[in-house]
């Protein structure tokens, strides 16, 4: 039976250029691609690691219509003939992880804003179609964080719930460099508008709450550097693999929503296939009823991890540390992130459907499938002397 879109009217087979294709949105977005629908992606990145899989044997289902091109956005003459070729560009690159936000600020921005630059220019020139990956944090800290701590209007969501339309972004001083992130990734976001609004540039942007799941971020000195520090589940996740207490930032106040990897991926796959409803929109895409602080999120994933892997809960399950211990000076944070949802609601018919629990569990078998072995043996390896 043809596919249709939520008009009624047949999908057409899609060529994707796909950049980024080989961190963990794109291979979840890669493998959705393959598995439930007609459409080619031209995946560019520099590594392939997460969609080796989708790319070998030759007697895979989908074998042809997906082709790997190894290239760095900042400095490769393909770039342009790969997105003319194509009917649709996903722009995913970017550096995303906070502690290189305040001590890479210039990489940080670089990567965020000036070498997303082409994309959007040759996207505008040879009328083709965008959808960009930007971030929740385009939001900043909330009106709601400026009032007294016992201000009851702290509990009103106008002060606090984000909405693409209305909510103003609010960065803090130049001096805490943590902002150079959303910064970047907010004036891609009004580049982009105005080449809609200027020269007709087809976009769709897309605003990521905490999306969570099977390959993401990496665990420090088995898939990624010894001294990395990825983002909040992930590093809790190591923590949990080595049989280490976990470090709560700031004792862990912060409150985040989380979403389910496989959740987000079908709102993407309605963007795709549904130009009319979503070009020319900006999207939350979160989960606002999978609410915790971060300290809470610690105690859900201690028990769950202990659930799938059978192992004891530490001694001391966490362990509170500054934000200027763990992520270096110029760090500031913001309070609460929860995705307004009325405008994807609206367009696209989503709602998120996997609670905290069930993701976690999802992420962290996978973790410790994935992990366990390997970590066991660099504990046991001997330290040269």
């Amino acid at each position: 039976m043809a596919r249709v879109d939520l008009d009624g009217n047949p999908i057409k087979p899609l060529t994707i250029c796909m950049i980024g294709a080989g961190g963990f949105i794109g291979s979840h977005l890669c493998e959705k691609l393959m598995s439930e629908t007609p459409h080619k992606v031209l995946a560019l990145d520099v590594y392939n690691d997460k969609i080796k899989h989708l790319l070998e044997p030759d007697s895979l289902p989908w074998h042809g219509r997906i082709t790997f091109h190894r290239l760095n956005i900042k400095n490769d003459s393909r770039l342009e003939g790969l997105i003319k070729i194509a009917d649709l560009t996903i722009n995913l690159a970017a550096i995303c992880t906070p502690a290189d936000y305040n001590t890479r600020p210039l990489d940080t921005i670089y990567s965020n804003f000036i070498d997303a630059l082409p994309v959007v220019k040759y996207c505008s020139e040879n009328n083709k179609r965008l959808i960009h990956f930007s971030t929740c944090e385009v939001y900043g800290k909330t009106i709601g964080s400026f009032l007294p701590k016992d201000s009851p209007l702290r509990k009103d969501p106008a002060y606090y719930v984000l909405k693409e339309d209305e909510s103003p972004c609010i960065f803090g001083s130049v001096e805490k460099q943590r902002w150079s992130y959303a910064c970047a990734k907010q004036l891609i976001e009004r580049l982009i508008y105005a080449e809609g609004a200027e020269n007709d540039l087809e976009f769709t942007i897309v605003r990521p709450f905490n999306w969570i799941g099977p390959r993401m971020d990496f665990i420090p000195g088995i898939d990624g550097p010894s001294e990395g520090v990825p983002r909040v589940l992930a590093c809790f996740s190591n923590n949990l693999l080595r049989g280490e207490s976990l470090k709560l930032v700031d004792g862990g106040q912060s409150q985040r929503t989380f979403v389910y990897i496989k959740d987000a991926i079908e709102a993407v796959l309605l963007m795709i296939e549904n130009p009319t409803r979503a070009n020319g929109h900006i999207f939350n895409v979160g989960n606002p009823n999978n609410e915790v602080t971060v300290r809470q999120l610690a105690e859900i994933m201690i028990q769950v991890y202990s659930k799938v892997s059978g192992e004891q809960t530490p001694e001391t399950p966490t362990v509170d540390v500054s934000s200027k211990e763990f992520y270096g000076e110029g760090y500031d944070d913001s309070d609460k992130r929860i995705p307004d949802m009325t405008i994807i609601n609206r367009q696209l018919g989503w709602n998120p459907k996997t609670s905290l629990w069930d993701l976690l569990e999802s992420t962290l078998t996978y973790q410790h499938r994935t992990y366990a072995e390997a970590i066991k043996k660099v504990i046991a390896k001997p330290v040269a002397s």
